[in-house]
């Protein structure tokens, strides 16, 4: 039994279930603080097993704190179409980034339940764990760990700023599950998420078929020095981390304004020294960084820029440099035919439909290393995010939640 032409998702139960989750660990006004791990992560997530039982789905966490809702196939021996995103948010987040792909594919699921539709493969719900990398470097550890492109110790062994692990932390909130030997299979996946840029709510565009990504470098980066008397300690001889970390920072940003022009972006995002008091050098400090572009091969370069400005800032303050972490994600990852999908069904809804790259990383970017992916992207009010001022309204989300619907039952009735 195919959907019928009139099949829609309900956005006012979909609303229902945004204003609940933005109860949820209040940030700033109209905003959340929904860090990885938290006291907040857990409620949401035991919200969100709720309403997935409630929904009749079954429910498995992983090792790394990822979870899985399952409704059940007409053969449930095929692998399954999977849609998702994460629940997690950044210190000053906003009520839809990544939420509205979870819950999307929640409403998904009721929505075939009204309808009486039974899919022939099963559908599963993903919310990865850390998708914001807000507390624990780097981000996209869930999923990353899942795919294989991070080990399960190492990801597990990530600390915050207080040195707590996300395995612990994943332990005491009751979300530590099983790893199996190897992910299990995905016929593909699918992730919703507001576009967190201006483009299609600038242009008056209700869908954004995601062709790939801007391809993307990060860096943690450490110095180390020595601590002194900011006041009688000679010039030539200090030693100070913290400047170093300060003068790579710059360096990167002047690196971004460089390539603005066709695209790219180069941000440090994050500096913290000790003991970054007054009246006392640093001797350690580490800095976060990244780059990114349209072009992968422009990407490249200006990540060895940015190797030689951390060398440079070394050389200059006198201090010793390592490069701890490095990332990469983007690039054309996603599965052409899924893509043709997703824009054929927008454009036979009569929605107004626009190619785009996205700008910033998501999960999708490593599970489509493990199965065919595609990413929908929804307006967002003046393209702004990370933000408590982000904005969406239900005219914004729900034309690409019926793109959702109708992609992902396309593709499991196959």
């Amino acid at each position: 039994m195919s959907l019928s032409a009139s099949a829609r998702i309900d956005i006012e139960r979909f609303w229902t279930t945004i204003d609940r989750s933005g109860e949820i660990g209040v940030g700033r006004p109209g905003g959340l603080s929904r860090l990885t791990l938290s006291d907040a992560d857990k409620q949401v997530r035991d919200e969100f097993v709720d309403w997935c039982r409630q929904a009749g789905l079954s429910i498995r966490i992983d090792g790394i704190g990822n979870i899985f809702a399952r409704r059940a196939g007409q053969d449930d021996t095929l692998p399954p179409v999977v849609m998702g995103s994460h629940l997690d948010t950044q210190v000053n987040g906003g009520r839809f980034d990544g939420i509205a792909g979870v819950l999307g594919g929640l409403e998904v699921c009721r929505a075939l339940d009204a309808l009486g539709h039974r899919t022939r493969r099963p559908l599963e719900i993903v919310n990865w764990t850390n998708e914001e990398g807000g507390r624990f470097s780097p981000p996209m550890v869930g999923s990353g760990c899942f795919t294989g492109t991070y080990t399960l110790d190492w990801a597990r062994g990530r600390t915050d700023d207080d040195g707590v692990t996300i395995g612990q932390e994943l332990e005491r909130i009751g979300y530590l599950g099983e790893m199996a030997e190897s992910p299990h299979p995905f016929d593909a996946y699918f992730e919703f998420h507001i576009e967190q840029g201006p483009i299609l709510d600038r242009e008056g565009t209700q869908v954004g078929v995601v062709t790939g990504g801007f391809a993307s470098t990060g860096m943690l980066v450490e110095f180390r020095g020595e601590t002194a008397h900011t006041g009688p300690w000679p010039m030539e001889r200090r030693k100070n981390a913290l400047v170093a970390g300060a003068r790579l920072l710059v360096a990167v940003d002047d690196l971004g304004w460089e390539h603005a022009g066709t695209g790219g972006k180069a941000t440090g995002s994050r500096l913290v020294a000790w003991p970054n008091k007054p009246g006392i050098l640093s001797d350690w400090a580490q800095a976060v960084c990244d780059v990114r572009h349209p072009d992968p091969a422009t990407t490249e370069v200006m990540a060895e820029r940015v190797r030689r400005a951390i060398g440079e800032a070394a050389a200059r303050t006198g201090c010793t440099a390592e490069i701890l972490d490095v990332w990469n994600w983007g690039g054309r990852i996603f599965a052409d035919e899924l893509i043709d999908g997703v824009r054929d069904i927008s454009q036979g809804l009569g929605y107004r439909t626009q190619d785009i790259l996205s700008q910033a990383g998501h999960d999708a970017y490593f599970v489509a290393r493990h199965a065919p992916t595609a990413m929908i992207f929804a307006p967002c009010k003046g393209g702004i995010t990370h933000n408590n001022q982000e904005l969406c309204t239900r005219e914004d989300l729900e034309p690409g939640l019926n793109v959702l619907l109708r992609a992902v039952v396309a593709r499991a009735d196959r």
